[in-house]
């Protein structure tokens, strides 16, 4: 990665990482954002802990539509969303989020059965489709396939 003429050369550059100074001059980086869409209090509540045991920022939400009201989605670097939600489900999501022009990687996650369902998923455009309850292992695989490098 070059720097531009103008830059500071004592600035550390990390692709796809946002860096930042703390109060005593030393360098943090935060990890990439992952938000959890999901309508089951208990899967928002736990799957964003075990985000963070992963190093990764975790951002829960109850619906789609919270998430689209929350001014949250320019600093989403991947979205992990129930398939089956009251309302605005978790591929009509997906499909405005395309419409709006965003390009998040998608995990969609589910408790429905069928093997229709997580082919159709990554048709549209999915890095994966996790069935409910999925293991860590098979989440870690998911999230290296939607952020690779980190």
């Amino acid at each position: 990665m070059q720097r531009r003429v103008d830059e500071d050369p004592w600035r550390p550059v990390w692709p796809d990482r946002r860096s930042a100074f703390d109060g005593a001059g030393s360098v943090m980086v935060s990890q990439p954002h992952v938000a959890v869409v999901d309508d089951d209090e208990s899967v928002r509540e736990s799957l964003p802990d075990l985000l963070r045991e992963l190093g990764y920022e975790a951002k829960p939400f109850a619906s789609a539509e919270d998430f689209l009201a929350s001014g949250c989605i320019g600093d989403t670097r991947c979205l992990i969303a129930d398939v089956a939600m009251p309302g605005m489900s978790g591929l009509e999501l997906y499909r405005e989020l395309v419409l709006q022009g965003h390009a998040i990687p998608v995990i969609f996650i589910t408790a429905l059965t069928g093997k229709s369902l997580p082919r159709a998923l990554l048709q549209e455009g999915a890095v994966a489709c996790l069935i409910k309850p999925f293991s860590e292992q098979d989440l870690r695989g998911a999230l290296a396939a939607a952020l690779p490098g980190t």
